[in-house]
């Protein structure tokens, strides 16, 4: 659901984006032939400002290549941001938490302590109730059962992380693609007209190089999150593993 929301919101910003990009430029570009039918040497355009720059570029890159990239920064922006939230409503106290256990199963015992995990969100937390809920069958048990839960933690921790260093490796390829074949088309455009014109493949070259550049920003943007992304399911299975290891400690001690 939140990763729905996600993608609701990053298409509508980007197709307001687009709409207004498109509405700017086929209003620069009408200003511009009436200014110029009524006199030629009306002052030139202003010059657009960054935002509005990098729009009317996207405009002129293509619906096709360009789209297909757009995409790839939606989807991945997406799935970015839904990782995030989740990273960081699993994030707890562990100190905390490990010394609230530790109080609980000194005054009330396990069941004391696996009230607390209950009542605690994050997964350092559930680790704690599945080993603490198979003490009675002995330290082993509790052991093998941390591992494997703590396995499936951090399987929840992963999900989908991948897809996003897939956008990251499509992002600039699609680029490079629509690179090519826009040269591809500029040499055809020569080999129609039979002459090396420069205003010919100007174009042709200028709108290929777009979807480069397009590709290039997306996956460096997506890297980013990406690299924040591994920092914190990083930090969050360290702590996983302290806290285990803690938790065997506290059984021990407990058993004695």
């Amino acid at each position: 659901m939140k990763r729905l929301f996600s993608i609701l919101a990053i298409s509508g910003i980007m197709a307001f984006g687009t709409v207004n990009a498109t509405t700017i430029a086929n209003t620069t570009t009408t200003a511009t032939v009436v200014s110029a039918a009524q006199d030629d040497t009306a002052a030139p355009a202003e010059e657009l400002g960054f935002h509005q720059e990098l729009k009317k570029r996207f405009i002129e890159g293509g619906p096709g290549f360009m789209g297909i990239v757009l995409l790839c920064l939606i989807l991945g922006l997406a799935i970015a941001i839904e990782r995030i939230i989740f990273l960081n409503l699993s994030t707890s106290n562990t100190k905390k938490l490990t010394q609230d256990v530790e109080d609980a199963l000194k005054s009330g015992g396990v069941d004391a302590a696996k009230e607390v995990c209950r009542n605690t969100k994050g997964p350092v937390a559930s680790i704690y109730y599945q080993g603490l809920d198979r003490t009675d069958e002995g330290l082993d048990a509790v052991e093998k059962a941390v591992v494997a839960y703590g396995g499936v933690q951090m399987g929840q921790l992963e999900k989908n992380v991948s897809w996003i260093s897939l956008f990251i490796s499509l992002a600039p390829m699609l680029g490079f693609m629509g690179t090519v074949i826009g040269m591809i088309q500029a040499f055809d455009k020569i080999e129609a007209a039979g002459d090396m014109q420069p205003s010919l493949v100007a174009g042709g070259i200028k709108v290929a190089l777009l979807t480069t550049v397009f590709g290039l920003v997306v996956a460096i943007i997506l890297q980013i999150f990406y690299n924040y992304i591994i920092a914190k399911i990083d930090s969050i299975v360290n702590d996983m593993e302290d806290a285990s290891i803690t938790l065997m400690d506290l059984l021990i001690r407990q058993k004695k």
